[in-house]
């Protein structure tokens, strides 16, 4: 009975500590809070719309929770009565769906990004023999938004739209450099707007543009080849301690049976977990080399 109390005062004078602790400090803790969500949240509705995908605010945020909060809870629920694994790997989960997020959606836009520039060499080849026709450029994006796909047929319209709308071409132009994070957009768009202030052929610039575009796509395939086996042994190495887990408990089920079925086993587990995460990211910075 004595140590049933003495039980119940050390739960109490925890939950005391933890009250007052989040009541001292409950201000920055809800700051820091409304940071991660409400600037995840305004960050990732920002990509999507220039992506040209409207999905509305509170959508986004509904769906972080249920990618962090919704699946860690059932990752708890699944590892039940296993309480110490099903706490770790729901944290995990929590951690991972909250984080994952923004990554995904700047993979989404720099896939694009890149596509856009990859059209830009034969929207530019067709821009440059309009104008050599006697095409404007408005004429000539009109065009081009006209005979091309997304996401270059988007962003021109875009443009073209603005203009109609009165806003100075030298202005939407810029307002295209700033949605598309590009260093080739931002070459067109520097050129364009020079070359209407002091005059020039804009037909021979948009075919020096498409040529140094071309080479720079050159130079970035021949540096993936280059780089795609140092990528290949770091996913094979990655893939050892897995394969060879799978084969210990084949071979020799007892020894491994504690790696499952104790709390350090489930530890380590994490740990190994935690370490490939770190070693794939790892090889991914040292094999990217920005040209």
């Amino acid at each position: 009975m004595f140590s049933n109390w003495q039980a119940f005062l050390g739960v109490l004078g925890i939950g005391v500590a933890v009250g007052g602790v989040s009541y001292k400090y409950n201000k920055r803790f809800l700051d820091w809070l409304r940071f991660q969500s409400i600037g995840t949240r305004d960050y990732i509705s920002e990509r999507l719309g220039l992506m040209f995908i409207e999905v509305p605010s509170n959508y986004i945020l509904i769906a972080q929770f249920s990618m962090s909060v919704g699946l860690g809870s059932l990752v708890f629920v699944a590892f039940l009565p296993k309480v110490i694994p099903g706490i770790m790997f729901g944290l995990m989960i929590v951690f991972l769906g909250w984080k994952a997020p923004k990554p995904v959606v700047d993979w989404m836009y720099e896939r694009r990004v890149s596509k856009l520039v990859m059209q830009m060499v034969d929207g530019l080849a067709l821009m440059s023999n309009g104008m050599k026709s006697g095409l404007s450029v408005v004429q000539a994006m009109g065009l081009v938004s006209q005979e091309m796909d997304n996401p270059i047929k988007q962003e021109f319209e875009l443009v073209l739209s603005e203009n109609k709308l009165g806003v100075p071409l030298e202005e939407a132009f810029t307002h295209l450099s700033k949605r598309v994070e590009s260093d080739d957009v931002e070459m067109f768009v520097t050129a364009v707007n020079i070359l209407k202030e002091t005059g020039g052929n804009l037909a021979e610039t948009f075919d020096t543009i498409v040529g140094t575009i071309r080479e720079r796509v050159k130079v970035e395939n021949k540096i993936k080849a280059l780089t795609s086996q140092g990528l290949m042994q770091g996913i094979f190495v990655m893939c050892v301690p897995p394969v060879l887990g799978v084969v210990f408990y084949q071979t020799d089920p007892d020894f491994m049976r504690p790696l499952f079925s104790t709390t350090i086993g489930w530890l380590v587990i994490m740990v190994i977990i935690t370490l490939e995460v770190a070693a794939f990211f790892l090889i991914r910075k040292i094999i990217t080399i920005d040209v």
